[in-house]
């Protein structure tokens, strides 16, 4: 189960919730009605993030299957295409991951952790120390970023109203270094020999996702 209060500070989840849902749902009320949900948040989301395309995009999934409901720019970016390797490499990891929690408090207005290093990164390290590959990774606001994905503070309290409506669902976060979907080329990495490996496994996971 996500953590939904683990950074302490003057304001809570429930508390930047009650200040931004009203806001939020008028911005994305005909978003949210287009992909079926009328009056409601869905109750599970999938957030997909290109390195390439420098976009966010936001999925709800429901028994009616898989639809998008909004795409959101990049407002900073940092690295190149790849997967993160160590710390301080400002690469913006490439896999399959998950939400770990919400940080109401963030120095980027309001945040999203993602569970960087995942199982299969653990798996490809020559790192003798795990804190070496790095973590701190955010979804955030603000338009600054070393390794983290920021789509500015509107858009941001967006996706943080979206996510803490699914959060018991376990958000999946897949970040690709492009949109197979279009362009299904994978990028040779400069001294790796497991990237085609990496994007098999993202690639499968995007074909899951509506062609747009």
């Amino acid at each position: 189960m996500p953590i939904v209060n683990k950074v302490k500070g003057k304001e809570t989840v429930n508390s930047r919730i009650e200040n931004i849902q009203e806001n939020v749902w008028n911005r994305i009320e005909k978003n949210l009605n287009l992909a079926g949900y009328k009056m409601d948040y869905p109750r599970e989301i999938i957030l997909v993030a290109f390195k390439e395309e420098r976009t966010l995009q936001v999925y709800a999934k429901d028994y009616d299957g898989i639809k998008l409901i909004k795409e959101y720019p990049f407002t900073a970016y940092s690295g190149k295409l790849g997967p993160k390797l160590r710390e301080g490499d400002r690469q913006i990891p490439e896999g399959i991951y998950k939400v770990e929690y919400l940080n109401p408090n963030s120095s980027y207005y309001l945040s999203i952790k993602v569970d960087y290093p995942n199982a299969f990164d653990k798996s490809k390290t020559e790192l003798t120390n795990q804190a070496d590959m790095g973590g701190d990774i955010f979804i955030h606001g603000k338009s600054a970023t070393i390794g983290c994905i920021p789509i500015g503070d509107e858009a941001i309290e967006e996706v943080f109203l979206l996510t803490q409506k699914a959060i018991n669902n376990n958000v999946k976060v897949i970040i690709s270094p492009r949109d197979f979907r279009v362009n299904s080329s994978y990028p040779k990495i400069e001294g790796m020999d497991w990237e085609n490996e990496l994007y098999e496994i993202i690639n499968n996971e995007l074909k899951t996702l509506p062609n747009i």
